[in-house]
């Protein structure tokens, strides 16, 4: 008889399964490199990774000068603020018709909450178990997809905006700003009229400083009339007097503002 022929196996119901051993994990030794418990070696690595950027950080807010920029002024609403450099192509997007003004809501909320909704829901759309980009279109398609239009955004947000103007805008003054006497009757005339392109304490901003000017009171009325540079002609809103009280309180509240402040 060959072997194996007429052999039957047959079942012992004597054997008792209780005495079956558990499914216990296998020894990580057996995978050497390959895998390692969480607690505490992989938690330790990520540790100890997380203290390197954090001190690097650390060492960069030190070394590096934060860009601060003037006092900030409420009434001078020529200026153009902008973003630190990870949201410039978000203000790039609100530069557009489709999502601004009355389309705001389009580039503020639903254009950034459709981007972040997807990106939350990518682990649950692509479950494949493969790891090489090829292999898996749709999430590798949306990271490019991703990554082109904030690269594309954010260079055109700096190479369009005048990071001239910008400099200086928020340069800090080396001279020590001087409040000027808002108390004087003809300061209601230059807040009317001046006070958006000058500065609330003439210290200038869209237009020229005149906290200290040399011009006679004619020559600031001319200017006011018939317009210099960038100022157009009749941009005055008031009377001949009021702009003669305006002109001649520019002109002396230099001495006007020295006066307050040493209590004369």
């Amino acid at each position: 008889m060959q072997r194996g022929k007429g052999m039957k196996f047959v079942g012992d119901s004597r054997v008792p399964a209780n005495n079956r051993k558990p499914n216990l994990p296998k020894d990580y030794s057996e995978f050497p490199g390959k895998t390692e418990l969480f607690y505490p070696d992989f938690l330790l690595k990520e540790w100890l990774v997380g203290a390197v950027f954090l001190v690097g950080f650390l060492c960069l807010t030190i070394a590096e000068k934060p860009p601060l920029e003037k006092i900030a002024d409420p009434t001078d609403t020529t200026y153009i603020p902008v973003p630190d450099w990870y949201f410039m192509f978000l203000y790039q997007l609100l530069k557009y018709s489709f999502a601004s003004g009355p389309y705001n809501i389009i580039g503020t909320v639903i254009i950034p909450g459709i981007a972040f909704t997807a990106l939350l829901l990518a682990p649950f759309l692509d479950r494949g178990p493969e790891r090489r980009p090829w292999k898996r279109p749709f999430a590798t398609g949306f990271m490019l997809l991703a990554v082109a239009a904030i690269f594309y955004l954010t260079w055109e947000a700096v190479s369009q905006h005048d990071w001239e103007a910008h400099k200086r805008q928020g340069a800090i003054p080396d001279e020590e700003i001087v409040e000027i006497n808002k108390d004087h009757p003809a300061y209601a005339f230059y807040e009317l009229n001046c006070m958006q392109c000058h500065g609330g304490n003439m210290e200038g901003a869209a237009g020229p400083k005149l906290y200290g000017t040399e011009l006679s009171v004619d020559e600031i009325i001319d200017i006011v009339k018939n317009g210099r540079g960038k100022m157009p002609p009749g941009m005055f809103q008031g009377t001949d007097e009021e702009l003669m009280q305006l002109a001649e309180y520019i002109t002396m509240v230099d001495e006007l503002s020295q006066g307050e402040n040493t209590g004369e």
